[in-house]
């Protein structure tokens, strides 16, 4: 059975900082880019980020761009967002993906 479980949410004030983390189980978590994507109350999740299966490719969405870095770590099967100069605006609950899976999320909220 395939869990990814997403840890490292909070409560932080705009210009802080949070680490996500997403582990993996039940899948050769090598063998998969993953992704985090994030939704805002009233609005669609979006994508915030993805990494390769080696790591060494990233893409960001622009909001997030020069803030956020994501990254892996494939003997210990989990994936990270380090997230700085967080914004208001990010506030979300963030999801963690690998192929079709799907994590359940964890609560960011960032105060102003």
């Amino acid at each position: 059975q395939v869990q990814l479980v997403e840890s490292g949410g909070g409560l932080v004030q705009a210009g802080g900082s949070l680490r996500l983390s997403c582990a993996a189980s039940g899948l050769t978590f090598s063998a998969y880019a993953t992704g985090w994507f994030r939704q805002a109350p009233g609005k669609e999740r979006e994508f915030v980020a993805s990494i390769s299966r080696s790591g060494g490719s990233t893409t960001y969405t622009d909001s997030v761009k020069g803030r956020f870095t994501i990254s892996r770590d494939n003997i210990k099967n989990t994936v990270y967002l380090q997230m700085n100069s967080l914004k208001p605006e990010d506030t979300a609950v963030y999801y963690c993906n690998a192929n079709t899976n799907w994590g359940q999320g964890t609560q960011v909220t960032v105060s102003s």
